[in-house]
């Protein structure tokens, strides 16, 4: 889980998170060829998809 990116105090809660395993970073479309893969359920989507039409994952959330 990562924090909105902006939030005053990311950093200790972003170092907090780090220190025991999770990821901080923010989660954004795996791209292959001209095709989007949502990182949540792997839906393969349109180069134009802003949200997932599989689970509604969406960029930032």
């Amino acid at each position: 889980m990562a924090s909105a990116p902006d939030d005053s105090g990311d950093d200790v809660f972003d170092q907090f998170l780090s220190q025991r395993g999770h990821e901080t970073e923010r989660v954004d479309w795996e791209t292959s060829y001209n095709k989007k893969q949502c990182p949540e359920c792997g839906g393969v989507h349109d180069d134009a998809a802003t949200e997932c039409s599989v689970c509604g994952w969406g960029p930032g959330q």
